[in-house]
């Protein structure tokens, strides 16, 4: 499975998010890059935008806004020319006069975030590279009261791919500490990006937003065995939480219980001895999806 590296983090940050006055946002970039921020966005616009290439994105963004004025509401922020920075907070004041989008379902999402690469004319990028992180954002409204949320994150690459992303729940944690299951934690550093129906696509990539899993020394263990590092992703729940030793031997996830359909691995498993696993593979590796 091929990996794709992404230099922007992006989350919603749940202490103001109830309120109908401001959203806040939490994020990081580790390349120069541009932030642009949209109220009600035409989904089908939106959409349609997604599919153009990465030297005509760019090129809009160089010229004016990476979305329409007469495609959404208003503009939130734009904001060009960020250097890498940590983790910073960004609070977006609520559009005036208010979002007025109607009962579900609606023809425009509430809240759009573009974080774009900033790239120089000549530059010359790896087909493979993240240039656009997209984050789709439902906010709390009276008509629609769900908590504020992040509906949907694309991923756009170089090349013109466009993915859609799902968080891999990784299990992290020391396994020794105790036995009452709150040692293992589920956090995110992993995503399964998914091409939005390109035939030319070349499969789903593996993305990470950092190294954790390849460092040195910082192994994670499979939460059945505890003695092999886990290695396999596990579908349709996404748990990445076991070692291909013990895959042999479940027919569901010991995170959810849910039944297991494939699965992917999301590291090389030379660790494995030669005699450790079953001969005969019970389960089929989704296709294109080998490490």
């Amino acid at each position: 499975m091929t990996r794709v590296h992404i230099p922007f983090t992006f989350r919603l940050l749940e202490t103001g998010n109830n309120s109908f006055e401001e959203v806040r946002l939490a994020v990081s970039s580790q390349v120069k890059y541009q932030m642009a921020a949209f109220w009600a966005v035409s989904i089908r616009e939106l959409h349609m935008s997604l599919w153009r290439t990465w030297s005509e994105l760019r090129e809009q963004t160089r010229l004016s806004v990476i979305v329409d004025s007469a495609h959404c509401q208003q503009l939130a922020t734009n904001v060009r020319c960020q250097q890498p920075h940590s983790e910073t907070v960004v609070a977006l004041k609520s559009p005036k006069p208010p979002l007025l989008l109607g009962a579900p379902p609606r023809l425009a999402y509430p809240l759009v975030v573009f974080m774009i690469r900033e790239t120089e004319t000549d530059e010359l990028l790896h087909p493979d590279e993240t240039v656009i992180l997209v984050n789709v954002v439902h906010l709390r409204d009276p008509v629609c009261p769900l908590p504020t949320s992040i509906l949907a994150q694309y991923l756009k690459q170089a090349s013109g791919q466009l993915s859609c992303l799902k968080q891999l729940y990784l299990a992290t944690g020391d396994p020794s500490s105790s036995d009452d299951g709150g040692s293992t934690q589920i956090s995110g550093s992993l995503s399964l990006a998914e091409p939005v129906a390109c035939a030319d696509s070349t499969g789903p990539l593996l993305c990470t937003d950092s190294v954790l899993q390849d460092c040195p020394g910082i192994e994670q263990l499979c939460v059945v065995c505890h003695y092999f590092p886990l290695s396999r992703a596990l579908l349709p729940c996404r748990h990445t939480c076991i070692c291909a030793v013990c895959f042999g031997k479940l027919d569901r996830c010991p995170m959810c219980r849910a039944a297991i359909t494939s699965y992917f691995c999301i590291r090389s498993e030379e660790y494995v001895p030669p005699n450790a696993i079953e001969s005969k593979v019970r389960w089929r590796k989704m296709e294109g999806y080998t490490a």
